[in-house]
């Protein structure tokens, strides 16, 4: 009898804590995704200022280079700034629904 209680029991308690497992990692990966975001966005202000300098010295070679080094970290701004508006959706849905 107890046997039939204790496994029921069990299964129910270690699907009680995997939403709490799921929302740390959810966390962890959105802190991630806004650390992404913020080297971004540096690298993004220093290859514009990098354009600028090589405009101004006349170098177009290096200017051409820097420009599309803007392009590609205005891409990857752009993705990593997606990820976190997915991750916290994801996080608000599994709140959600373990709140159920």
């Amino acid at each position: 009898m107890t046997r039939k209680i204790v496994g029921p029991v069990a299964f129910a308690l270690l699907l009680g804590g995997v939403p709490a497992f799921a929302q740390q990692g959810d966390r962890k990966d959105i802190r991630q995704d806004v650390k992404d975001v913020h080297s971004d966005q540096a690298d993004l202000a220093k290859d514009k200022a990098d354009v600028k300098d090589d405009k101004a010295d006349g170098n177009k070679a290096e200017a051409k280079q820097d420009a599309r080094d803007v392009k590609r970290d205005r891409r990857d701004l752009r993705k990593d700034k997606r990820d976190v508006r997915q991750d916290r959706r994801d996080a608000r849905h599994d709140r959600r629904a373990a709140a159920k």
